[in-house]
């Protein structure tokens, strides 16, 4: 892949400009998060006018996704009153258990990250982060 296995700050801003051409796009502002392998803050955009709400959101659905290596919505799905991991969304300082979290893998398929996103409705949330996962794709087959 060119990157090893890490998230650098490159590809994370390839992935963060898709994701915000994607918002564009659909006519909606975002907050969009990228984290690193640790579930770290790697690199973050606050659309003009998103929400202020959205932007402790987007990162929870980004670590959400790298905590558990699975999108938000699965884990949400996971999680509902009689499902086997009912409550887990208390857990880890707060998790997410809805759409808009998509772990970023390298091109041997590690887990190297994740993107959040949050802003619109959760099926705008989704299509964003995906945008973002593929361009994680493009890159790494541009590089490998």
């Amino acid at each position: 892949m060119g990157h090893g296995h890490a998230l650098t700050l490159d590809l994370a801003e390839r992935i963060l400009l898709a994701a915000r051409t994607k918002a564009e796009a659909l006519k909606v502002k975002e907050d969009i998060a990228i984290v690193d392998a640790g579930g770290n803050l790697k690199a973050f955009i606050r659309m003009d006018g998103a929400w202020l709400g959205s932007i402790d959101i987007a990162i929870r659905k980004a670590r959400t996704a790298r905590y558990f290596d699975m999108e938000s919505a699965k884990l949400g799905k996971m999680s509902q009153p009689g499902e086997p991991l009912y409550g887990i969304e208390f857990s880890n300082g707060g998790l997410i258990s809805f759409g808009g979290g998509i772990p970023l893998e390298d091109s041997e398929g590690n887990v190297i990250g994740a993107i959040g996103a949050s802003g619109s409705t959760v099926d705008n949330d989704v299509k964003i982060a995906e945008a973002g996962v593929d361009a994680c794709r493009r890159a790494k087959v541009a590089t490998a």
